[in-house]
């Protein structure tokens, strides 16, 4: 079978040889631990009588120093218990007593109680008290030397078993190794070695290659894998653009429910403008009528403004870098987002007004749109964002950001910190990869993060995150210089 040219058949068959042992270990291995198990519970049980006959010599020995008729009512309960003990597992302890120890311990478990009875009875001033309390103390302590010597003849039993066991295992899991390196070894010639081919080419598809794959083998799967990844790479670049545009399209969708409540407020103003306007059409003041038409004129700029900058995000545009004050432009994308924000969380803005960007506006304004919807998507209840900014020198230090996020010379460093619920260190890995999102279905396509990275990358910056579980997460944006910033300033 291991001949065919098919990639499954090969696979399966080594499946099934290493199912077949694993399933052989597994057996034996079962077995064992049930014999160990079964050991280890007669263990307890022989430890339990040799703990009984302490008891019993200790109320004894008790009752001797004190009289105390509770410590002879103790000692008869622990005789009762040994003798409860022997009856209940005279099964399991048969496969010890092939010395007569178990008993040899029942017959001196009964001739304990009739010492001490005989011992109770007699009366104080007689002679033969003495000798009877030695005749007590005497089989008390075969009791507790016979139990003694079960436990370890017990003790030796279960090592020795487990020794065995060891022993057995190690031959297993060394006969095991060697076979499956021999299997490894054939699959390697026969599997391994085509599919390496295959990953060395898509590595190079993934380092920017386009070129046509030619199959490493002549096995079915890897040549539909082949072909199927020329298709790829045919549709590939339509395809992301696509997926690219699909996000900008839902970004966008939230900027319009900003526009729209921006664009209310300058259109009430011209109204009401207008509205006394027509009122007072004749008999109002020049200089009032010149003064509501002022009005009219400002709003509509404000107007005019809110739609330009609306326009500027939605059109399509090369890479263009230009110099832009970095606060404006974050509290025009607040602007956008104010009717999403909810009235629990707080904004603020701790970005000098002169500190500006040279970068591509349009792309930067989308990754601060991202990233604070996400803020705000993270936050269930009350809380807050902070978007904080200053320049880096190239000679500074700073323990805030993480090592592996590095520019070279000098730097803006921006954060943005939620108090939401945070993530987990498994998604913390996660969340620049292409189509990765915790969201429900329908509520996003994972595309969000992966295109703020991509336009970071783009700008020769770098992003990274940090979070935990419950208290929130921080992103950490470093761009190459502008302009030097003053100041630190709250929105």
């Amino acid at each position: 079978m291991l001949f065919h040219s098919s990639l499954r058949q090969k696979i399966t068959f080594a499946y099934l040889i290493v199912a077949a042992l694993i399933l052989a270990v597994s057996l034996f291995t079962f077995e064992s631990l049930k014999r160990v198990e079964a050991r280890i519970l007669q263990s307890e049980r022989i430890s339990a009588l040799f703990e009984t006959a302490m008891e019993i010599r200790r109320f004894e020995r008790n009752y001797f120093l004190h009289a105390q008729a509770a410590d002879l009512a103790e000692n008869a309960s622990y005789i009762d218990r040994l003798q409860g003990m022997l009856s209940d597992g005279r099964a399991g302890f048969a496969q010890l007593d092939s010395t007569g120890k178990i008993e040899e311990l029942g017959e001196l478990t009964g001739k304990y109680r009739q010492l001490i009875a005989v011992y109770v009875n007699t009366p104080v001033n007689d002679p033969q008290r003495s000798t009877r309390e030695q005749q007590v103390r005497a089989t008390g302590k075969d009791l507790v030397s016979i139990t003694e010597t079960l436990v370890q003849t017990e003790r030796q039993l279960l090592q020795s078993s487990l020794a065995t066991f060891r022993i057995t295992l190690v031959f297993i899991v060394v006969g095991l190794a060697v076979f499956m390196i021999a299997l490894g070894q054939a699959l390697s010639r026969r599997v391994a070695q085509p599919l390496q081919q295959l990953e060395d080419n898509v590595e190079a598809i993934s380092a920017g290659s386009r070129d046509t794959l030619l199959p490493p083998s002549q096995d079915r799967e890897i040549v539909s894998i082949t072909l199927a990844f020329n298709h790829m790479l045919k549709e590939l670049e339509v395809r992301q653009k696509h997926l690219l545009r699909s996000e900008k399209l839902a970004s966008l969708g939230t900027l319009l429910s900003g526009v729209a409540h921006e664009l209310n407020n300058p259109l009430s103003n011209i109204w009401s403008s207008c509205q006394l306007m027509q009122e007072e059409l004749n008999d109002a003041d020049p200089a009032y009528q010149q003064t509501l038409l002022a009005q009219i004129d400002e709003q509509c700029e404000r107007a005019r403004h809110i739609v330009s900058s609306l326009q500027d995000f939605a059109r399509e545009r090369h890479f263009s870098r230009e110099t832009f004050p970095l606060r404006q432009m974050l509290e025009q994308t607040l602007r956008f987002l104010k009717a999403g924000v909810p009235s629990h969380v707080s904004v603020t803005l701790e970005v000098a007004d002169s500190l500006s960007l040279h970068a591509d506006r349009q792309r930067m304004q989308q990754v601060f749109l991202n990233l604070i919807q996400n803020a705000l998507d993270a936050i269930p209840n009350s809380g807050s964002i902070v978007i904080a900014a200053h320049l880096r020198k190239s000679t500074e230090v700073t323990d805030e950001f993480p090592a592996d996020c590095e520019v070279k010379g000098d730097t803006i460093d921006i954060t943005l910190r939620d108090s939401g619920s945070g993530m987990s260190t498994e998604c913390l890995a996660r969340i620049f990869d292409p189509f990765f999102t915790t969201k429900d279905v329908g509520h996003g396509m994972g595309l969000g993060l992966f295109i703020v990275y991509q336009i970071i990358e783009e700008h020769e910056g770098c992003i990274s995150a940090s979070s935990v579980e419950g208290q929130g997460t921080t992103f950490f944006i470093r761009l190459p210089l502008a302009v030097t910033p003053t100041g630190t300033q709250n929105v």
